[in-house]
């Protein structure tokens, strides 16, 4: 069985509308692409916190799976006249093969090798190394997979700076990688803390999932104390607003890094903290840097 891919270009006003039409008269799914991607003209939707982007791409693409036996001129058509466009958009159509879908998602998702005794390997997956620390750890809804670099950036500056019995805390923990990274690298204590509910469910659910016993709280229910060691894994504008909350948790002679920092913003964050504490670049992959220090 195969089902049909359709799709079709529009603009900003109304891709939203057709894919609520597209559905209501029958589509198993719609979604809205950029049709300027990878191109010059593409344009980002996500950006630093505080940043304004508007909405929406000027020059959609409008994606619509269909039933096999579905008649896509006519859906297209009644989406169409259901927001009241005069024509039905000019339209292609692609088979879509059933797959096993989750098997085929899973295949894109290896083990990544951090260092020389450190993994992360997906649940589906054995370990390529059974004698190394592995981090059991699947794709989810919250960020901190291993794949990008400023998780590998933490993850390798924990390994060098986790003593055994220290106390650590994750400071937006999404996933909880670096707090489970941590606790099984021989840390003590090891909380974390974010302000999504969703990714503290899933930074517990990890944690369990990897058998280490480390806290986990969201913005309501902030995390107290001073710890050894503080890491923290966000974007510039967080670590900037968030500098002092950071550093009031790092004790005397207590180790900071942070990251989610561009090369060209380390100086102004560098600027920022060193009210309270030093900080250096610790260590740069592709266009972003990690940077750390101790407290007097």
């Amino acid at each position: 069985m195969s089902w049909q891919s359709v799709s079709f270009l529009t603009d900003v006003a109304h891709a939203e509308p057709l894919c609520d039409a597209l559905l209501e008269a029958g589509a198993l799914s719609a979604s809205i692409e950029d049709a300027d991607a990878g191109t010059p003209d593409e344009q980002p939707q996500f950006g630093e916190p505080g940043s304004v982007n508007s909405p929406g791409w000027t020059h959609s693409r409008v994606v619509t799976l269909l039933e096999p036996d579905a008649d896509a001129a006519a859906l297209l058509g009644a989406a169409a006249a259901a927001i009241g466009l005069g024509e039905t958009p000019v339209f292609t159509i692609d088979q879509v093969a059933e797959q096993n879908w989750v098997q085929l998602t899973q295949s894109q998702f290896d083990p990544i090798r951090v260092s020389e005794r450190l993994w992360i390997v997906p649940s589906w997956h054995e370990s390529p190394d059974p004698s190394a620390v592995n981090l059991i750890l699947d794709p989810g809804m919250a960020f901190g997979t291993g794949s990008h670099p400023t998780t590998r950036l933490c993850l390798e500056w924990l390994e060098r700076n986790v003593s055994a019995d220290c106390t650590v805390l994750d400071y937006g923990c999404g996933s909880g990688i670096l707090a489970i990274a941590a606790a099984r690298l021989g840390a003590g204590r090891v909380a974390g803390v974010d302000i999504d509910p969703l990714a503290v469910d899933a930074a517990r659910a990890n944690a369990e999932r990897n058998g280490v016993s480390a806290l986990f709280a969201d913005s309501a229910e902030p995390v107290a104390g001073e710890y050894d060691v503080v890491v923290a894994n966000i974007l510039s504008n967080p670590l900037r607003v968030l500098a002092p909350a950071i550093c009031a948790h790092v004790r005397s002679g207590g180790r900071l890094a942070l990251s989610g920092i561009l090369r060209e913003q380390a100086e102004e964050i560098i600027g920022i903290y060193a009210q309270w504490l030093p900080l250096q670049v610790a260590d740069v992959r592709e266009d972003w840097v990690c940077l750390a220090g101790s407290k007097p």
